[in-house]
């Protein structure tokens, strides 16, 4: 074993998130020694894979689940609000990391696609329709488009309204100015950037313990998957960015802030096609409503995906349960997490959410022609023969305890942090990586309390728009959108 210098920051996990904290440590605090330690062979191989996730950029600009219609029929646009507003924040650090040659040409990681929403149904169209009203007057959703004529549907995309029954009543949403992001591909630049700026990257190192010491510093074991030998590094500050495997390593560091917490698995799976005649009709990422029961990440959408320069389309996801927290891990993850304080959560999240379950194992069972059925709600000329199925990424979500139901199931992401702000570590999923920037700054500042201050006036080069509310301005709104698109040359 040898006991390596001690470093300032330690990241553990090779995607977006441990990516973006890194970018924004080494422009703050560029005289620091980060090292990141990735188990696999690869960067960005689990939910940051771009196969692995939708792609979406989650602006809330089509995401149905950010504006749920509340029992009295209202609907209310501030999560969806909010949402984008985060958006805005990566969006802005993107531009800035481009104007600087951190990350490259943005064709390269974004393009445009327009977002769009989809339903059928006479009540579903009220619904659409009350939306498309409380969002009318938000400056971050200017240029929101809303029509129940088919013809004007099927200019804005065919595949949804050729061969649909006439009489069946429909309506959508449009927004132009929505993309599609290539999260893996912004995760390897940056790290590429990251490795010319002094930032050690290190791939096939498990860290397999976490012990803070009496200064206040931690100390990781590492086991390196090449050789099978271990190591042995002293960090400062800790951030676990491991995705589905962040719950264990939380809790192998003892903090009493993860006492509670426990994760749900839920596999999903997209049906693909790359046939070009197909890919030309369709532009555009639609999203629909989700079942009943089903989890907010299980929302049916049919997208473009534009990945390493080819475009492609993806239905899906299809939900399923796996007790696996990452797609290359062990099928013992969910029952090696259960801990004497998180298994009264744990109870309570699976009595409360039977439906869920349900949904779940119905998907588990779901045959290909079933997939098909659901994807010809979309796209009435599916054909089987274009399309093949893939399996998507992990998504591990929260469960905690709740003073009222003994447990809750919390779709999103939750940032744990010790008290000492020494270690912090990320659990959830959606939005996730479209808001990586704003869940990093947030992260700084509660953890670095002494040293944000400090660093606030160069994050707001980097951000213009930190701490203010673009939806507050709709000046500032418009100002924002058009310099960000103008830079990563997207519509604006």
């Amino acid at each position: 074993m040898n006991l390596q210098p001690k470093v300032d920051v330690a990241l553990i996990g090779g995607g977006i998130m441990s990516a973006t904290l890194a970018t924004l440590l080494s422009e703050l605090q560029p005289d620091w020694n980060i090292q990141v330690y990735e188990r696999l062979g690869e960067l960005a191989q689990e939910s940051s894979n771009p196969w692995n996730n939708a792609g979406t950029g989650h602006a809330a600009l089509c995401e149905l689940n950010y504006m749920p219609q509340a029992p009295d029929g209202s609907v209310t646009p501030e999560k969806a609000v909010a949402i984008n507003e985060q958006f805005q924040i990566s969006r802005q650090l993107w531009a800035h990391l481009v104007e600087t040659g951190v990350l490259p040409e943005p064709e390269k990681f974004i393009n445009s696609t327009p977002h769009m929403t989809f339903v059928h149904g006479a009540s579903n169209v009220d619904y659409l329709r009350k939306r498309r009203d409380a969002l009318a007057d938000q400056p971050l959703f200017a240029g929101l488009e809303y029509s129940e004529d088919p013809a004007v549907i099927g200019q804005w995309t065919p595949l949804l309204t050729k061969k649909r029954a006439a009489k069946q009543k429909i309506a959508a949403t449009r927004i132009a100015s929505g993309t599609d992001v290539d999260f893996g591909a912004v995760t390897r630049y940056l790290f590429d950037s990251l490795k010319k700026r002094g930032v050690d990257v290190h791939v096939n190192q498990q860290v397999t313990s976490l012990k803070q010491l009496e200064d206040g510093s931690w100390r990781l074991k590492l086991l390196s998957l090449v050789g099978r030998y271990t190591n042995t590094v002293e960090a400062k500050f800790v951030f676990v960015g491991a995705g589905g495997g962040a719950l264990a390593l939380l809790q192998k560091s003892g903090i009493p802030e993860i006492k509670g917490f426990g994760g749900f698995p839920i596999s999903g799976q997209f049906l693909r096609t790359s046939n070009p005649a197909i890919v030309a009709q369709h532009q555009a990422k639609v999203y629909g409503k989700a079942a009943v029961g089903a989890p907010p990440m299980s929302v049916p959408h049919l997208d473009t995906r534009v990945v390493d320069g080819e475009t492609s389309l993806l239905f899906g996801p299809f939900a399923g349960f796996s007790p696996k927290f990452l797609k290359r891990s062990t099928w013992f993850d969910l029952p090696f997490s259960v801990r004497p304080h998180n298994l009264v959560p744990m109870l309570a999240v699976a009595k409360n959410n039977f439906g869920l379950m349900k949904y779940l194992i119905g998907e588990v069972f779901a045959s290909r022609k079933a997939k098909l059925d659901a994807l010809r709600e979309f796209m009435p000329t599916a054909q089987a023969k274009d399309w093949e199925l893939i399996t998507a990424g992990q998504r591990v979500q929260v469960m905690k305890k709740d003073a009222k139901a003994g447990g809750v199931l919390q779709f999103g992401t939750e940032v744990i942090t010790s008290a000492d702000g020494s270690i912090a570590g990320l659990l959830g999923a959606s939005p996730g990586a479209s808001t990586a920037a704003p869940i990093m700054v947030d992260l700084l500042q509660r953890c670095f309390p002494g040293e944000y201050s400090r660093w606030e006036p160069r994050l707001r080069e980097m951000i213009p728009s930190l701490g203010t509310k673009l939806s507050d301005d709709p000046a500032a709104a418009a100002a924002s959108l058009a310099a960000t698109a103008a830079t990563l040359h997207l519509t604006a």
